[in-house]
């Protein structure tokens, strides 16, 4: 009995060690430290996030979100990825992956991990990467991060994290991206530490509970590209000339601090809007509305007050000064009148010598009309219709719509009849809910493209004018010209010039049967820096500061250089104006009915995430997001809606996102961008700088994406 008792004891025992043996042979020591995250997080969280993490496996390398290379001197490939993001994992991370010792890219961000970051992870030293945003994680920022000698990328962002901001990080020198942002950090911004990171490109240490002044050694960070955000913290203090040092594409998110005294005019400060300062109640100057107060002169002038009271009342104004200026204002007045009295007679001498009740063209052998410099309402050419008074009475306006309405002209260089443009030939380009758009040929060969706003609106003529006015003055090579407006009570048109080669959205997707034509990367580079030239004339620079709230491709016209011409922008607000469907009704110059499909965009793909609440006003940070989704589509070659990885119409939720998860996790160039753009000499390092200026524009905050002439100047530099 005794010696059976043995024999099962030793049975036992063997089996036990087979069993560890086995486990042992049978996964690298890389697959054992990866199980440590497994049972580090509580399964209930886990789902399906490491259904496929089986011990027995001979190696990790296939499990989910894990990727492995070959190693020099390794028979088995080493872990060098882990991505285990948006799970809602529950749990802690443990000390064990500091044994990845070749591990370079940790992603776990938006999770539900809590506890410290441990110290012992920094063993992995070749970790230049760490996604640990979105979770639960507490504790100090590690001050021994920096004994990584490769890191690069550090985001902490939204957690928990508490403490100061170490000094240690100034042995960082090759960080390029820190990201401390909606933490519980406190303390002073550390000086000193800036300086030596010559590779930083991006800092946001904003919605945290820092004190005191911005160091001086910040403006030192020649690198820094897109927003430098200390937004939403206690900092205090006068803003340092040094930031106006920053490179002048970088943005300043100052946003509600305690900063005070006067906002310098030096270098990049004169690039920022007043968004930049909000909240800052004791800061004054320029771009704010609120000016600052003459320190000097008020104390000067309080020191002279005894001086002044002893010798008597201050002296006015000499009385030969006085007269001077009485003589002066005499003269305006009088030049003013003159000019007052030379119009009168001149409008006299124009009714007088013509009629405008015929329907002549400009230039023709009638005697009268070459000597009238007035034309009739119904002809195009008309200098004094760029000037139309919208306060004309309403009740003048309409007609049948034969010649009885008013067509105007905005371009006085654009001449011709109603009734040509009635006549001509007309063929339907496309459809959409802002109108019909028509190509119309004139007699004269040119060809116009002419748009049908609808019937409705006829007592908000005034307003239409105005609005329509306005959009006309706007005059850039990369934005479609409006050249004249036709208004009757059951017809409504715009008439600007004819973009002959169509619009982006087609140059990269084709037409149904035909062929594709391949856009090389200077072509899309041409393009990019073309619609970013005009948007920034919109945004900046056009009389009313237009905000366009509609870019996509088929919004991006191309001639046969393959310019881009913005159009459409200011349209939303004329329909809402006509407040009809223009879709419905009769066909101008004969048109035949609409029957072609015409291929369409789902448009909220390229809209901000703001954008997309109902109720919202577009802003310009509308049109920085949607260029960013343009841009990306440019490169990749993939539309917004379609899968990256695929070819049929499996929708993806996001384009934005997945680059953003391609580049996180170092994914090859080659598997995101289009193929095309890799075979040109020179087009890689473009390549890559154009997807950062992408990824610049589509970020999730408003406030951090750059204004459109920021990245109008960026992209410039590419190639």
């Amino acid at each position: 009995m005794m010696k059976k008792k043995t024999v099962f004891s030793l049975l036992t025992v063997f089996f036990f060690i087979s069993q560890s043996l086995k486990l042992a042979l049978s996964l690298t020591p890389d697959g054992l430290s990866l199980l440590s995250l497994k049972s580090a997080v509580d399964q209930k969280s886990a789902g399906e996030a490491f259904s496929d993490w089986n011990e027995d496996d001979p190696t990790p390398c296939h499990w989910s979100g894990i990727s492995c290379m070959n190693v020099s001197g390794f028979p088995d490939p080493r872990v060098v990825g882990i991505a285990i993001s948006g799970k809602n994992l529950r749990g802690y991370i443990p000390s064990e992956l500091g044994t990845l010792v070749y591990l370079r890219r940790l992603n776990l961000h938006s999770n539900k991990f809590y506890g410290s970051v441990p110290v012992q992870l920094f063993n992995a030293t070749s970790l230049h990467s760490i996604f640990l945003y979105g979770n639960n994680l507490s504790g100090p920022v590690p001050p021994s991060i920096c004994t990584l000698p490769r890191i690069q990328n550090l985001d902490l962002s939204n957690n928990s994290i508490t403490g100061e901001i170490p000094e240690e990080l100034k042995k960082c020198t090759q960080l390029q991206r820190l990201i401390l942002a909606r933490n519980k950090i406190s303390g002073k911004i550390p000086s000193g530490i800036w300086s030596g990171m010559e590779d930083l490109i991006q800092l946001d240490l904003s919605s945290n509970e820092l004190t005191g002044p911005i160091p001086e050694d910040i403006g030192e960070i020649k690198s820094l590209t897109g927003t430098l955000n200390l937004s939403f913290n206690h900092l205090s203090g006068k803003l340092p000339k040094s930031l106006g040092e920053l490179p002048v594409t970088v943005s300043f998110d100052l946003r509600n601090n305690n900063f005070s005294g006067e906002i310098p005019q030096t270098g990049s400060f004169s690039n920022q809007g007043p968004t930049a300062f909000l909240n800052n109640p004791n800061l004054c100057g320029f771009p704010l509305q609120k000016a600052c107060r003459d320190t000097s002169e008020s104390s000067s002038g309080s020191s002279n007050s005894g001086r002044e009271s002893n010798s008597g009342p201050k002296k006015g104004l000499s009385p030969g000064l006085i007269i001077l200026i009485s003589l002066a204002d005499a003269a305006g007045v009088a030049f003013i009148g003159l000019i007052i009295v030379y119009i009168y007679w001149k409008k006299k001498d124009n009714s007088n010598g013509c009629s405008c009740t015929g329907k002549r063209k400009f230039g023709d052998n009638n005697e009268k009309t070459q000597l009238c410099s007035c034309l009739c309402s119904n002809g195009f050419g008309n200098e004094e219709s760029e000037m139309e008074d919208p306060e004309k009475s309403e009740s003048g306006r309409g007609g049948s719509g034969n010649g009885g309405g008013d067509l105007v002209a905005i371009d006085k260089g654009f001449t011709f009849e109603l009734d040509e443009l009635l006549r001509a030939s007309a063929y339907v380009l496309g459809k959409s809910g802002l109108g019909i758009v028509y190509k119309v040929v004139l007699g004269n060969g040119i060809p116009v493209a002419v748009r049908r706003l609808g019937e409705g609106g006829d007592q908000r003529y005034k307003e239409f004018a105005a609005e329509v006015q306005a959009i006309g003055k706007v005059k850039h090579p990369n934005i479609v010209k409006l050249r004249a407006y036709y208004w009757a009570l059951d017809e409504k048109l715009l008439i600007s010039d004819f973009i002959s080669n169509g619009n982006l959205g087609t140059a990269l997707r084709g037409k149904s049967g035909q062929p594709l034509t391949s856009l090389s990367w200077s072509t899309r580079l041409r393009i990019a820096k073309g619609t970013a030239r005009g948007l920034a004339y919109l945004h900046e620079c056009s009389p009313r500061k237009f905000v366009h709230g509609n870019i996509k491709p088929s919004n991006i016209l191309l001639d046969n250089e393959f310019q881009p011409h913005i159009s459409d922008f200011g349209l939303n607000r004329l329909i809402s104006i006509t407040g009809n469907n223009p879709s419905s009704g009769g066909f101008i110059g004969g048109a035949l009915p609409y029957l072609q499909s015409v291929q369409t965009e789902k448009s909220n793909n390229y809209r901000a995430p703001e954008a997309r609440v109902t109720g919202s006003r577009p802003t310009q940070k509308w049109d920085v997001y949607s260029f960013g989704v343009v841009l990306l589509e440019l490169l990749t070659g993939k539309s917004p809606e379609l899968s990256p990885t695929t070819s049929t119409s499996v929708e993806i939720p996001d384009l934005v996102r997945w680059v953003r998860k391609g580049f996180e996790e170092e994914t090859p160039l080659s598997d995101m961008v289009d193929p095309v753009l890799l075979q040109e000499v020179h087009a890689k390092k473009e390549v890559i700088a154009a997807f950062h200026v992408a990824l610049a524009c589509t970020e999730a905050d408003p406030e951090i994406r750059p204004r459109m002439k920021t990245v109008s100047e960026n992209i410039e530099r590419v190639g």
